[in-house]
C-alpha cells in the first residue's frame, strides 16, 4: 500500500512543558487512525503542524504523498456570518474547485447539497450567523466530505453534533475507502470507524492495530513490560552500586567505561511508568436531597413561532438518572434552562398578554423542591476571565492537584489552557459545590477518554439526581435509566432503557414501517393491474359514462401526456450539468410534484375505465 504520510523528528513544547519530542510515524493508504491522549498533551498541536498552521520546534519532515487530495477538519471552523451556508462552503472550497470545468463544478455542488440534506441542513440560503454550534460543525463536515479527498485529517469531528449526525458520519466513514487520521473521544465512533489506535503518551507515539478494547489490553501489556524492565535495571544497578562502593580500583581510568554505564543505568532505573488520573474521591458527598425534586405539569414553552415544549408532565424522582437526546435545535438546552430556573424574568413571560419582543412564553406548572441544590454544567462552558489564573478560579491547591492541575500550572492563565483543561476546570467548579441535582449539558465535549471513564464511574455512584444531555452514546449507555426523546415541535417521548436499546427499537420500528409501506405499494399496484386487466377483458361496457365523466377522462389523458413530457424535459435538463443551483432545486421539487399528481390522476382514470 502507498504511504500517504511520513512524519520524522517533529517536536513541540510550550515554555518548559514538552508536548512531544522527536516523534515519527507513518500512515498508509486505507489506514483509519484514532489519535488519543490526555488533554493538554499535544493532540491539537500535532494536527495544526500537519495542517501547516504551526511548526515543529525541531524541524523534522512531514511528507505527504504527491498529488493526493487532503481535507482538514479543525475544531473551530472559520466562517463569514453574513454568508449563506452554500456560499460559505463554495468560497471555502476554492482549493478543491479551482480549475474544475463546469461539469465537475456542478457535480461538486450537487454533492454539497446531498451532504447538507443528510446532515438535516435543508435551507442552504440560511445565513451562517443564524446557525447553532452543531449546525456550523455540520457545514464544516459537508465541505470536507463533498471534497472526496483521499485523506481526511479531523480534530474532534463529533463534538457538538447531535446523535443522528454522528451516526450518519459514522456510517459514511466506516463504508468509505478514504484514509483517515482523527482525534476523537467518542468510543463507539472510534470502534466502528477506525482500525488503528495511535496513542500520544509522555511525548512519544505508540501504535496499536485493532479496536479500542484491544488498545486498552495492549497498552497495559506495554506498561507492565516497561516497568518490569525497570525492575531488572534496578537489580543490575544495585550490584553496580555495590561494586562502585567496594572497589577502590573502580575509580581508575581502566574502569571509567563501567562508571559511565552506571550513570546510564541510574537514569533508566528512575523511569517508572505512572499515569496521573483525575481523582473524584473528594467530590463524593452531596447536599441532602428531599422527596420533591422538580415537578412539571402541562409545561409548555414557545419562542416566537417556535414551540420547544408542549404540555410536558413529569415528576423527577430522587436518585433518578435521565438522559436527554434529540436533534440540534429540538429544545434540549431550553428545557434544562427552564427546569433549572436559569431563565430570568427578562427572558421569559408567563402571561401571553404582556409578552415583550425577545421573551419566550412559558405556561403550565413548574415546582422545585426546597432542598434542591442544582449544579448546572452548561454546554457553552464557563465564562472565564482570560486574565484569571487556574488558582484564581479554584483557590484550593489540593483539589486542583487531584484534577490534574499540578503546582507548576496553578499560575497559568486560563486562556493558555487547552479546551479539555478548561472543561476539566469548569467541571471542578461545579462538583465542589456538592449539588444534589446535577444537570450536565454536553459534558463530554473536549474531555479525554481517561477523564471520561473516571467521570462515568463517579456519576454511577453519585448520591443525587442526574439529568444529562449528551451525544456520547457510550456515556449514556453506562449511566442513564431512561431517556427523554426530544422529537421537535415540543413533543417529548419517554423511553425506558439505554440509548443502544432505544436505537434498536427505532431500527426495528423503521424496518416495520418500510415493510408495511412496501406491502401497501404492492397491494396498490396489484389493484391497478387488476383494474387494467378487467377493462381489457370486459367485452361489453357496463354502462355509459355521463357527458361530464367522458370530458373528465379526456382531460385526464391529456394532462397525463403533458406531465410525462414535462417530466422527461426536466430530467434531461437535470442531467445536462448546465443548471444553476436555484434551478436544480426548483426542477427537483417540480418532478416530485409531477410524480404525486400522476399517481392521483392515473388512479382516477382507472376508476373511470372501470365504469365503462
Amino acid at each position: 500500500m502507498a504511504s500517504y504520510l511520513q512524519i520524522e523528528n517533529i517536536s513541540k513544547s510550550y515554555g518548559h512543558k514538552i508536548l512531544f519530542e522527536h516523534i515519527g510515524f507513518n500512515i498508509n493508504e486505507g489506514d483509519k487512525i484514532a489519535l488519543i491522549a490526555p488533554n493538554g498533551t499535544g493532540k491539537t498541536s500535532l494536527m495544526r503542524i500537519l495542517a501547516g498552521k504551526d511548526k515543529s520546534d525541531s524541524g523534522g519532515k512531514i511528507m505527504f504523498l504527491k498529488d493526493i487530495k487532503i481535507a482538514f477538519l479543525e475544531q473551530d471552523y472559520e466562517y463569514d456570518g453574513e454568508k449563506t451556508i452554500f456560499d460559505q462552503i463554495m468560497s471555502s472550497s476554492l482549493n478543491f474547485t479551482t480549475g474544475l470545468d463546469q461539469e465537475h463544478l456542478w457535480e461538486y455542488e450537487r454533492r454539497v447539497i446531498k451532504f447538507l440534506t443528510s446532515f438535516n441542513l435543508t435551507n442552504p440560503d440560511q445565513k451562517m450567523k443564524e446557525l447553532s454550534g452543531g449546525e456550523v460543525k455540520r457545514v464544516a463536515l459537508t465541505q470536507m466530505l463533498a471534497s472526496e479527498a483521499e485523506f481526511f485529517i479531523m480534530d474532534e469531528p463529533t463534538n457538538h453534533l447531535d446523535i443522528d449526525a454522528i451516526e450518519f458520519l459514522e456510517s459514511f466513514l466506516s463504508r468509505s475507502r478514504c484514509t483517515l487520521l482523527m482525534v476523537t473521544h467518542d468510543r463507539y465512533f472510534l470502534d466502528r470507524v477506525c482500525n488503528i489506535v495511535m496513542e500520544l503518551d509522555h511525548g512519544s507515539v505508540y501504535t496499536y492495530r485493532g479496536n479500542y478494547q484491544n488498545y486498552l489490553e495492549k497498552r497495559e501489556e506495554r506498561i507492565a513490560n516497561y516497568n518490569a524492565e525497570t525492575d531488572k535495571v534496578r537489580n543490575i544497578l544495585r550490584r553496580e552500586l555495590e561494586w562502585i562502593r567496594s572497589t577502590p580500583c573502580a575509580r581508575t581510568g581502566k574502569a571509567r567505561y563501567r562508571i559511565n554505564a552506571f550513570y546510564d543505568l541510574k537514569d533508566r532505573a528512575s523511569q517508572v511508568y505512572t499515569q496521573k488520573q483525575v481523582s473524584m474521591e473528594a467530590m463524593k458527598g452531596s447536599t441532602r436531597l428531599g422527596t420533591k425534586i422538580i415537578n412539571c405539569k402541562n409545561l409548555s414553552f414557545h419562542y416566537g413561532d417556535n414551540c420547544y415544549l408542549d404540555g410536558f408532565t413529569y415528576n423527577f424522582q430522587r436518585y433518578e438518572k435521565v438522559g436527554i437526546v434529540g436533534r440540534n435545535g429540538a429544545g434540549k438546552s431550553t428545557f434544562l434552562n427552564l427546569i433549572s430556573g436559569n431563565f430570568t424574568p427578562e427572558m421569559v413571560s408567563e402571561d401571553p398578554a404582556s409578552i415583550r419582543p425577545g421573551q419566550g412564553l412559558m405556561t403550565g406548572c413548574l415546582e422545585r423542591g426546597e432542598s434542591l441544590k442544582i449544579g448546572y454544567y452548561h454546554q457553552s462552558g464557563m465564562n472565564f476571565n482570560p486574565e484569571d489564573t487556574v488558582l484564581d478560579i479554584v483557590n484550593d491547591t489540593w483539589l486542583l492537584n487531584r484534577f490534574l492541575f499540578p503546582h507548576e500550572m496553578l499560575n497559568n492563565k486560563v486562556e493558555r489552557l487547552s479546551g479539555g483543561e478548561k472543561r476539566r476546570l469548569y467541571l471542578l467548579t461545579i462538583l465542589m459545590q456538592q449539588p444534589n441535582l446535577l444537570i450536565l449539558d454536553e459534558p463530554t465535549n473536549d474531555l479525554d477518554i481517561v477523564t471520561l471513564n473516571i467521570l462515568e464511574e463517579y456519576l454511577k455512584e453519585f448520591s443525587g439526581s442526574l439529568i444529562i444531555v449528551s451525544h456520547d452514546r457510550h456515556f449514556l449507555d453506562k449511566l442513564v435509566d431512561h431517556l427523554f426523546i426530544f422529537c421537535g415541535n415540543g413533543l417529548v417521548k419517554d423511553f425506558v432503557g439505554s440509548y443502544s436499546e432505544y436505537r434498536e427499537f427505532i431500527k426495528e420500528y423503521e424496518a416495520e414501517q418500510r415493510s408495511q409501506a412496501r406491502a401497501q405499494e404492492k397491494a396498490e399496484k396489484a389493484s391497478k393491474e387488476a383494474i387494467r386487466n378487467a377493462s381489457k377483458n370486459e367485452p361489453l361496457k357496463k354502462k355509459k359514462l355521463s357527458f361530464k365523466e367522458q370530458r373528465e377522462m379526456e382531460q385526464l389523458e391529456k394532462e397525463l401526456e403533458s406531465m410525462a413530457a414535462e417530466k422527461a424535459e426536466l430530467e434531461s435538463r437535470l442531467s445536462s450539468g448546465t443548471m444553476s443551483f436555484e434551478d436544480l432545486q426548483a426542477a427537483s421539487s417540480r418532478i416530485g410534484e409531477i410524480l404525486d399528481a400522476t399517481d392521483e390522476k392515473e388512479l382516477r382514470l382507472l376508476e373511470l375505465y372501470e365504469l365503462m
